[in-house]
């Protein structure tokens, strides 16, 4: 009998300090993560997948509006993660590395999709003015919730009818909400770039969506 409470106190204990352990980890930065799963913690690993899958998954589909390929994607993305994780350094910040791979393996499927067609990117000049595209914030109701199904349809449609550089950092910036300099790393783009790419990326998405938010002006930053 004694043997068998000794039992059951050491597996609660063992329990205790799992979770306690979880616990830690699930308060670590993103960085602080890496170096515990380079260390050899998959548990670390397991809490980077679950804090960023599905803003890699909105990412990854804002990019190429097919969801089934972006699962794919986003599989292969933490698998490189898993296999690389040596190879990152912690003078970079994580989402950056990530983004980065993501980005890579995105581009990649996309120029595979597209390998016929050419973009003509015409010359939107807003005197370079940083503005930002602000769609309706609209509370929850059935009908709503139905309406904005179709805008979401209609807004995934209009990305998918610009060019992939300007959707790129237009998802990055007003989807992903990433800073302006992250974006550049990312992307591998002069600061300069990515804001002239982000302003025409969204000039020309305010023109395709004017029918779906016919009140929508741009914000002046």
């Amino acid at each position: 009998m004694a043997v068998l409470q000794k039992k059951i106190v050491t597996k609660k204990t063992s329990r205790t300090a799992l979770n306690k352990r979880q616990s830690a980890l699930a308060e670590m930065t993103d960085e602080d993560l890496m170096s515990q799963f380079q260390a050899g913690s998959v548990a670390a690993f397991n809490i980077l997948v679950e804090r960023y899958s599905e803003r890699l998954t909105h990412y990854l589909y804002g990019f190429l509006g097919d969801m089934r390929r972006c699962e794919d994607l986003l599989q292969e993305t933490f698998l490189r993660v898993y296999r690389n994780r040596h190879s990152y350094r912690r003078i970079a910040k994580f989402s950056t590395w990530l983004y980065t791979i993501a980005g890579n393996l995105a581009r990649s499927e996309y120029r595979k999709r597209k390998r016929r067609r050419l973009y003509s990117i015409q010359s939107v000049n807003r005197d370079n003015e940083e503005y930002e595209m602000q769609l309706p914030d609209e509370s929850f109701s059935p009908d709503k919730h139905t309406e904005s199904i179709i805008q979401d349809k209609y807004i995934q449609q209009a990305l998918d009818d610009i060019p992939a550089s300007f959707r790129e950092v237009v998802v990055l910036r007003d989807v992903q909400q990433l800073a302006y300099d992250e974006i550049a790393e990312i992307t591998g783009l002069p600061m300069g770039t990515v804001k002239s790419r982000i302003n025409r990326g969204r000039t020309k998405l305010q023109t395709l969506l004017k029918d779906v938010y016919p009140f929508y002006e741009p914000a002046a930053v």
